[in-house]
């Protein structure tokens, strides 16, 4: 399949496929040699697929382009246990951002319920985020 397809089994760009590509998450194939039957374009494969969509879930679970190759080089070795290690920690930093997300809910809920009570001066909403 060529890039743009590629691109759209994949559910992204074709500029994502190329900077996943300059990144080395992705293999660039060779261009054809002559006209045959593919035109001089290059190919992608269904293993370029699995790749491709690998990459993309493992951003959606907040991994950094870093450690998705990481975890691309791991699957070559089998080695679970860094594997393992790499989600602790991304559930740790998970953890964490659902710790400040309840506080910030925690912080706006009473924010509201005080602009709701209709007492005097200004709403607590729009002091709170006041600098000055």
């Amino acid at each position: 399949m060529t890039i743009a397809n590629l691109a759209r089994e994949g559910g992204v760009g074709v500029e994502t496929v190329r900077f996943y590509q300059r990144r080395g998450l992705l293999q660039t194939p060779d261009r054809p040699q002559g006209s045959g039957a593919t035109g001089g374009f290059r190919r992608y494969g269904h293993d370029d697929v699995r790749r491709l969509r690998f990459i993309r879930s493992a951003q959606a679970a907040g991994f950094t382009l870093e450690h998705i190759g990481e975890l691309l080089a791991l699957d070559a070795t089998n080695d679970r246990a860094r594997a393992r290690e790499l989600a602790v920690e991304r559930l740790a930093a998970l953890d964490q951002q659902i710790a400040d997300l309840e506080r910030a809910r925690a912080s706006l809920r009473h924010l509201a319920n005080e602009c709701g009570s209709g007492g005097a001066g200004l709403c607590p909403i729009l002091t709170a985020f006041d600098p000055e």
